[in-house]
């Protein structure tokens, strides 16, 4: 997998708006720790978002989101699942929500404990699980071992609507997904 910076149509592709990156992402291939998916589903997080971990200014829990764009930010959900978000400007990082599995099947699989296909990277919690994301991948760029990140091959159709699970700023409709994915963590309405 080659460099973000040499396949994105520009080499600062995440130093641009939360939303616009949060769209681009989409169809794009993820590559972690000996798997790959499609993403096909993403949130975006604003640092003026009251639900963004941004929004309360920079703490040891969130630094990674005020780091270079194309840093990854993982925390920890619910005190179980670690979740993997890429951090566009400081204070700003879209989350990846879901991914259509490519590589690594028979590895997701056990990482995941299934061999349901559509239960293997459908919500934050699980990509994290797949991609075997854990606090050491806090704060490294995503274009280096053991991630890579490719653009959508093909041009891809967008659908969005309010993100979920949050409390905060639920109006915004920075969820955004893969037309038409089977793949979904949540149908979008």
């Amino acid at each position: 997998m080659v460099s973000v910076a040499t396949t994105f149509p520009l080499a600062d592709f995440f130093d641009n708006d939360v939303v616009s990156v949060g769209r681009a992402l989409i169809g794009a291939k993820l590559e972690a720790n000996g798997v790959a998916g499609i993403i096909v589903e993403t949130e975006s997080y604003a640092l003026d978002d009251p639900a963004s971990h941004s929004f309360v200014g920079q703490t040891p829990r969130n630094a990674a989101m005020f780091g270079p764009p194309g840093t990854i930010y993982v925390y920890r959900s619910y005190g179980i699942h670690w979740c993997f978000n890429l951090v566009c400007r400081p204070g700003h990082a879209v989350l990846i929500r879901a991914l259509e599995p490519t590589d690594g099947l028979e590895t997701i699989k056990r990482r995941r404990n299934t061999d349901v296909l559509q239960r293997l990277c459908t919500g934050p919690g699980r990509v994290g699980q797949a991609l075997a994301t854990t606090p050491e991948h806090n704060g490294l760029p995503i274009w280096s071992a053991p991630f890579g990140l490719q653009p959508a091959q093909k041009r891809v159709e967008i659908v969005s609507g309010p993100r979920i699970g949050i409390s905060r700023a639920t109006e915004k409709p920075w969820r955004f997904g893969l037309k038409g994915s089977r793949f979904h963590s949540k149908p979008f309405a």
